[in-house]
């Protein structure tokens, strides 16, 4: 069996409305896919975390030296291209790009022994996981503190048991909005703040020591990635653990943030640090570490179905015992037009859990027709 073809797709959706996190505010979602066809006809499909336009280049770029080759051989085909390309991009766009057609040779993988991709990753695990719900976004009009309290009561009303609220708009608006949504989800449930890397150590020290009160599972990007100093120094001056990792790549990367002791928790993006290649090494570091490892997913149903299925062969987060603590999957609810339209059987939660698909590969089946409506030409 031989690659054939490798095509991308660039997808692009208008918004009902604009959101905005701490740095920007979004109108449109853009998905980035890589298509991968054999000789024998099985299609494997890959995503790309990061600009479409951008990364699918460096698919395109990266496309001859894998036609020809056995899809089936994931690392050796992993360190070829990335030492080809070693002199240009260790990190971002580079690495996104090859995180996508690794995802797709690992579809392809599946299918041909037809197993789900996880089974092939050491085996199974679990068949189903918990998902914490991504969204809490600013909104052009209204109160923060109202509709951000009413969202994430209805988060809990759908049977999640964990949300995450987006921080970095100023610490005493922080602050309030992080009040006001703990009182609407109660002592139960649990509340994780995300400031995408908004703050420096002071600022983000300041809104820690605040909020601490209000149980805080994890403070997620408090500081940008690469202030490791600052990182470390709110590390000690509060008790809530500190998360991040989505702009971070490779295992190269992620061995820096785990000898430094910068993060309690890592969150490689599957689609954006390597793929499901490199995120099951840097997950199996993560372990060796004693740091916990949650997976940053935000992407469309391909990005899902790929960290479900790394997901499912990763073993509990804490040393064995009768309750282990298990990672979970980061489900996004903001408006995404694309992300369940292009596959044939939706990936949704039900009280808050998310079956892993059980099919080949990654368990899923492409809509072809769903890119008439959203191709970029």
């Amino acid at each position: 069996m031989k690659i054939k073809n490798i095509w991308t797709h660039v997808l692009s959706a208008k918004l009902s409305q604009p959101f905005a996190y701490s740095r920007a505010w979004y109108d449109t979602r853009m998905a980035g896919l890589v298509e991968i066809e054999t000789d024998d006809g099985l299609v494997g499909w890959g995503e790309c975390y990061g600009p479409a336009w951008m990364t699918t280049a460096v698919v395109n770029a990266m496309a001859p030296g894998l036609i020809g080759q056995d899809p089936l051989h994931t690392d050796r085909l992993w360190l070829e291209t990335y030492a080809r390309l070693r002199d240009h991009g260790q990190k971002g766009v580079t690495i996104e790009a090859l995180s996508g057609i690794d995802i797709a040779l690992w579809d392809i993988k599946g299918k041909h022994f037809g197993v789900p991709a996880c089974q092939l990753m050491g085996g199974a695990q679990r068949t189903e996981v918990q998902a914490y719900a991504t969204g809490l976004y600013r909104r052009k009009f209204g109160n923060p503190t109202d509709y951000l309290a009413e969202e994430a009561a209805g988060y809990v009303a759908e049977g999640f048991k964990a949300v995450k609220l987006k921080v970095g708009f100023g610490v005493e608006e922080d602050l309030a909005a992080t009040r006001a949504v703990r009182e609407a989800i109660g002592p139960d449930i649990s509340l994780m703040v995300d400031a995408n890397h908004a703050y420096d150590a002071v600022a983000a020290t300041r809104l820690a020591r605040q909020i601490e009160p209000c149980d805080i599972r994890w403070f997620e990007e408090p500081v940008p990635p690469e202030d490791l100093p600052g990182h470390l120094a709110l590390k000690a001056a509060t008790s809530i653990p500190l998360a991040g990792g989505e702009c971070e790549f490779t295992r190269f990367g992620f061995r820096e943030l785990l000898v430094s002791r910068a993060l309690d928790i890592l969150q490689p993006d599957t689609c954006a640090a390597g793929g499901l290649s490199e995120c099951k090494k840097i997950a199996d570091m993560a372990t060796a570490f004693g740091v916990r490892y949650n997976p940053h997913v935000w992407g469309t149903g391909v990005a899902l179905a790929a960290s479900l299925q790394l997901l499912g062969a990763l073993g509990p987060q804490t040393p064995p015992s009768l309750a282990p603590l298990e990672a979970m999957l980061e489900f996004d609810r903001t408006e995404h037009p694309i992300r369940q339209a292009i596959l044939t059987t939706p990936i949704k939660p039900v009280d808050g859990i998310v079956q892993i698909p059980q099919g080949p590969g990654l368990g899923i089946e492409i809509d072809r027709n769903a890119f008439k409506r959203f191709a970029v030409a």
